[in-house]
């Protein structure tokens, strides 16, 4: 199918399940971020901080590409600019991923099992490919490079959900300090490569 060229000219089916898939993703990060983030804090994780900080800036993403489909204005030039902050909120993630597991590597902080945070990297493995998959089809329909980026980092979500499940899990089963902040930094090659095509603007 050839992609729309302007977002005049979607319809408005296609608009709406745009705003529902991005509604949907606005109210699950909420709840990703607000109790990954609780429990990072009770058990000094910097997987679950991680995951957290994906959790926010896939909120802050979602709530953007939630806007520019929303407005009535059309796209215009924001389309671009829209592209380019998602791909530049998946560097902010990376960032954030070196720093929670370098600081933990070096001893600064001792992880704990966190039973809540296995039970939501779980969930979150089970939802984000969904997530990511509905994304990935609505940007062809719409070209837009702004939800394709979406897409990406719910896709990274995903990913970084089932990494950082393992390293829970060893931590929690054999008492393995180093393979949650190992596990965190396992992900930082897609998270880099995804934040490169996304601020470049790729669309589909």
């Amino acid at each position: 199918m050839e992609a729309v060229s302007s977002e005049k000219t979607i319809p408005p089916e296609i608009r709406q399940r745009v705003i529902s898939i991005q509604a949907v993703t606005l109210v699950w990060m909420s709840v990703e971020a607000v109790v990954s983030l609780g429990a990072a804090w009770t058990a000094r994780s910097p997987t679950l901080l991680a995951f957290g900080g994906d959790s926010t800036v896939e909120l802050l993403s979602a709530a953007f590409v939630f806007r520019h489909f929303y407005s009535p204005s059309g796209r215009g030039d924001g389309e671009e600019q829209a592209s380019k902050i998602a791909g530049g909120l998946l560097f902010v993630l990376a960032a954030f991923v070196v720093a929670a597991s370098v600081l933990t590597l070096l001893g600064k902080a001792e992880p704990r099992p966190s039973p809540i945070g296995i039970v939501l990297l779980v969930l979150a493995a089970m939802t984000m490919p969904w997530l990511a998959a509905q994304k990935r089809r609505l940007s062809t329909l719409t070209a837009s490079a702004a939800l394709r980026a979406d897409a990406a980092e719910s896709a990274v979500c995903g990913y970084l959900a089932l990494i950082g499940l393992a390293g829970l899990a060893i931590n929690a089963a054999w008492k393995v300090n180093w393979a949650d902040p190992v596990a965190a930094l396992a992900l930082l090659p897609l998270i880099v490569r995804e934040g490169w095509e996304a601020s470049q603007g790729k669309p589909c």
